[in-house]
Order: C-alpha cells, then sequence, then structure tokens
C-alpha cells in the first residue's frame, strides 16, 4: 500500500473512537474503582514513569488486597488485551494516511529512516504488551517476578516514550500536509 493513499480518514477516526471507548472502559471500570479501592494509581498511569521501589510497594498492597488484585488482573485480561492493538493500529493507520515521510525541517530523510518511521506505533504496542506481561509476572508470585519487578518501570517507560514520539510524528505529518496542501 502507499503511503498517503487508499485508507479512507473514517477507518482512522474510527479506530480513535474505539480507542476512547476502550480508554473509558479501563478508566471507570478499572483504574478509578482501583484507585478507590486502595487509594494509590495504577501504574500504568505514572506517565512520569517510577522505580523498583513502587513496583515493590504496589506488591505489598496486593497482597493485602484481594479486590485490588482481582481487579488489575480483570483490567490487564480485559480492556488492556485490546487497547494497545487499537492503539497500534489507529497510529500506524494514521501515519500511512498522513503520508510519507520524506524531509524533516526541509531536509529530505534516507528512505530506510523514513520506512522507519512506520515501526514507531508497534514499538509502542510491543512496549505496551510487555508492561502489562511484566505487571502479571511482577504481581504474581512467579519464579521471574524479581526480573518482572526490574522490566516494568522500563517497559513503562518505553511505553510512554514511543506514544509521545508516535504523537509528535503525527502532529508533523499532519502540519506538513496541511502546509503542502495549501501551497497547492
Amino acid at each position: 500500500m502507499k503511503a498517503g493513499s487508499g485508507i479512507p480518514l473514517w477507518i482512522v477516526a474510527l479506530l480513535a473512537a474505539l480507542c476512547l471507548a476502550v480508554l473509558a472502559w479501563t478508566t471507570f471500570g478499572f483504574v478509578v474503582p482501583f484507585k478507590h479501592e486502595t487509594g494509590q494509581a495504577v501504574l500504568d498511569t505514572y506517565f512520569a514513569g517510577y522505580d523498583e521501589s513502587a513496583v515493590f510497594h504496589m506488591q505489598q498492597l496486593l497482597d493485602e488486597n484481594e479486590t485490588a488484585t482481582r481487579l488489575l488482573r480483570a483490567m490487564y485480561f480485559g480492556p488492556e488485551l485490546i487497547f494497545p492493538a487499537l492503539l497500534t493500529a489507529m497510529l500506524f493507520l494514521a501515519f500511512l494516511t498522513l503520508g510519507p515521510v520524506g524531509s524533516w525541517f526541509g531536509q529530505s530523510v534516507h528512505p530506510v529512516i523514513s520506512k522507519a518511521v512506520y515501526l514507531l506505533p508497534f514499538i509502542y504496542g510491543i512496549a505496551d504488551y510487555g508492561e502489562n506481561i511484566s505487571s502479571l509476572i511482577a504481581f504474581g508470585n512467579g519464579a521471574y517476578a524479581g526480573l518482572a519487578t526490574y522490566l516494568l518501570p522500563w517497559m513503562t517507560r518505553l511505553k510512554f516514550a514511543s506514544l509521545a514520539i508516535c504523537f509528535i510524528v503525527a502532529a508533523r505529518l499532519a502540519v506538513m500536509r496541511w502546509l503542502s496542501s495549501r501551497q497547492d
């Protein structure tokens, strides 16, 4: 498929609406009740990141509160199974719809870098699923809980960093497309 053509904008808008619906399900069905139950936010919502001590604190909290543990597991086996895939698809299709990445700040970009930009949504998706899997392992009693405890903060940082980069690239593509349409 050629970038910038063939994908109707309504498909991207539909995916965006589905993302918002699943995000609302996550927020009002799990994140808010979890905060109400424990007085603490789910680690997935820490945009600025956190360290291993926050993971240890969450492990202790979940060991003492069965309702919070059930809420967190239900979130990971419910909307968090769907949301990363939806957002990855939406970002990728938005990149394709907005067109090729041919230049940055008026300077041409090497074709390999231009194509690599389209991998950014997939980095986000892999990082988000990695964060979810790390959370399930870290908050369980398995043999790899220690490794998952170490990886979890890094997966969250990678998730939010890649998501921020995706939004910046999408905004840049939208502006460049708008500017090129004004010149025509």
